[in-house]
C-alpha cells in the first residue's frame, strides 16, 4: 500500500510551520505526549485516525506515533483538509490519505485506505470509520481493540448501534467528556464559527439578526458569541427544555418558519437533516446568509436551493448565491459544510489542546483495557477528564482548593 496520497508533498514546509505553531500552544497535549514517549503504550499497534486534517490534528497524530503507534491519517470532511499539513506529516513517513476538495468517491476511498492497513484502534470524528467498519469493511473489525469518537453526531450513531446489538467494538465517547463538551463544543465552536463566517463574508455582525438552529452545547456557544458581537439572536429548537433555557438566557425562541423572514445570518447546529429547506429559503430576505456548524452537510438543504433557484454564482470565495424566483438571493457558505473548518482553521489551538489530550489518553486507555471491554459506548473515565483540567491549570500557574479530610467525610456521609 502507498504510504500517502496527498495533493503535493512539496507543500510540506508550510504545513510544518503551522504544526509547530500549534504545538507550541498545546501544553496539555505536550505533557501527555511526554508520558506516551516514556511509556510507549502503542508499541506494535496500528491506529487509524479520521479527524479534520489541520495543524492541531497533526499534533495528535505525532503524539500517537511518538507513543509507538503506526498511524494512518485521513480527513473527516473533504473541505477541512489543509493540503500543506497533510504533506508535512507524509514527509515524516506517516501514512496520510486526504486531499482538500475530494469528491465523495475520492473521500470514501481515502477513508478505506486509512483502514485497510488493519488498525488495532480507530479514532473517529463523525462516525465515517464506524460506518465503513459496520458495512463493507466489517472483516477488519476482528482485530480492532476499540475506538474513540470525537463528535456528538458520531456518539449518537454509535449508541444506536449499541442499542440494536450491532456495535462491533468498544468505543470511548470522548465527545461527552466534560473537558470536551463544555469547552470544545461551546467555546471552541462559538469562536471558530464566527471567525469563519466573518473572514469569509467580511460583513459586520453587530446589529444583525442571527438565527441559531439547535441549542445544544455547540448552539449555546454560537448564540453566546453572536450576542457578544452585538447581534440580536433567535434560537430554534425541538427540545422544550432547551427552548426554555434559551429564553432564560435572553434569546428569542420560535420556529424556523417564523425566523426565516427575520434572519440575516443562519447557523444550523443540530446534527439533523433538512433544518432549513425550500419553504424557508423562499421566505428569506435578499442576501440572507446560511451556514452550517453541524458535522454533516445536510442541515442546510443546498439540494433544495439548487432545485428552486433560477441561477447561481460564486459571489465571493467560498460563498455561492442562489437567485430565487421571487428575485431574492440566498447565500450559502462553504457548500453547507462545517463552516468553522471549511471556511477557517477550526477551533482555537488551546481548545483542541484539551480535546486531543483527551483523545490521546483515551486511546491509551483503549490500548490497555480494550480487550476486556464489552462492545459498548463508554464514557471517558473521570480520571482522564480531571487529568486534562489539572494539567491546564498547572500551565497557567493556577491552584484550586481541595477538600479536607473532614469535608470528604461530610460530603460522603449521611451523618451530619
Amino acid at each position: 500500500m502507498a504510504n500517502y496520497d496527498v495533493k503535493d508533498i512539496n507543500l510540506a514546509p508550510s504545513g510544518m510551520q503551522k504544526i509547530e505553531w500549534a504545538y507550541r500552544n498545546m501544553p496539555v497535549l505536550r505533557a501527555i505526549e511526554a508520558e506516551l514517549i516514556d511509556e510507549q503504550p502503542f508499541k506494535g499497534l496500528k491506529i487509524s485516525v479520521s479527524v479534520h486534517v489541520e495543524a492541531k490534528t497533526a499534533c495528535l497524530a505525532r503524539a500517537l506515533a511518538r507513543g509507538g503507534a503506526d498511524v494512518a491519517l485521513t480527513g473527516c470532511n473533504p473541505l477541512s483538509t489543509q493540503d500543506d499539513v497533510a504533506a508535512a506529516l507524509a514527509s515524516t513517513g506517516m501514512k496520510v490519505f486526504t486531499i482538500h476538495g475530494d469528491n465523495e468517491e475520492e473521500y470514501i476511498n481515502h477513508l478505506k485506505m486509512a483502514l485497510e492497513f488493519g488498525p488495532d484502534i480507530v479514532i473517529d470524528d463523525g462516525g465515517d470509520f464506524a460506518m465503513l467498519l459496520h458495512s463493507e469493511l466489517k472483516n477488519l473489525t476482528n482485530n480492532i481493540i476499540g475506538g474513540c469518537e470525537e463528535t456528538t453526531t458520531g456518539v449518537h450513531r454509535l449508541e444506536i448501534l449499541e442499542k440494536e446489538g450491532k456495535l462491533l467494538y468498544p468505543v470511548v465517547a470522548v465527545n461527552d467528556a466534560r473537558c470536551k463538551h463544555l469547552f470544545d463544543n461551546r467555546f471552541g465552536t462559538g469562536q471558530s464559527v464566527w471567525t469563519g463566517i466573518m473572514a469569509t463574508t467580511n460583513l459586520v455582525v453587530a446589529g444583525k439578526t442571527v438565527v441559531v438552529a439547535g441549542y445544544g452545547m455547540c448552539g449555546r456557544g454560537v448564540a453566546l458569541r453572536a450576542k457578544g458581537l452585538g447581534a440580536k439572536v433567535i434560537v430554534t429548537e425541538i427540545d422544550p427544555v432547551k427552548a426554555c433555557e434559551a429564553i432564560m438566557e435572553g434569546y428569542e425562541v420560535m420556529t424556523m418558519e417564523q425566523a426565516a423572514p427575520l434572519g440575516d445570518f443562519f447557523v444550523t447546529v443540530t446534527g439533523c437533516k433538512d433544518v432549513i429547506t425550500k419553504k424557508h429559503f423562499l421566505m428569506m430576505k435578499d442576501g440572507a446568509i446560511c451556514s452550517n456548524a453541524g458535522h454533516f452537510d445536510c442541515e442546510v438543504s443546498v439540494k433544495d436551493l439548487k432545485e428552486i433557484c433560477t441561477e447561481s454564482s460564486e459571489l465571493r470565495n467560498n460563498i455561492i448565491g442562489y437567485k430565487l424566483p421571487n428575485g431574492n438571493t440566498v447565500c450559502v457558505i462553504a457548500e453547507g459544510r462545517l463552516v468553522n473548518l471549511a471556511s477557517g482553521d477550526g477551533h482555537p489551538v488551546e481548545i483542541m489542546d484539551m480535546s486531543f489530550a483527551l483523545q490521546a489518553q483515551s486511546a491509551r486507555y483503549i490500548a490497555k483495557n480494550g480487550k476486556s471491554l464489552d462492545n459498548k459506548v463508554y464514557q471517558t473515565p473521570e480520571i482522564i477528564d480531571n487529568r486534562v483540567a489539572e494539567i491546564l491549570l498547572s500551565t497557567k500557574n493556577i491552584t484550586i482548593d481541595k477538600l479536607t479530610e473532614e469535608q470528604e467525610k461530610y460530603i460522603n456521609s449521611w451523618d451530619f
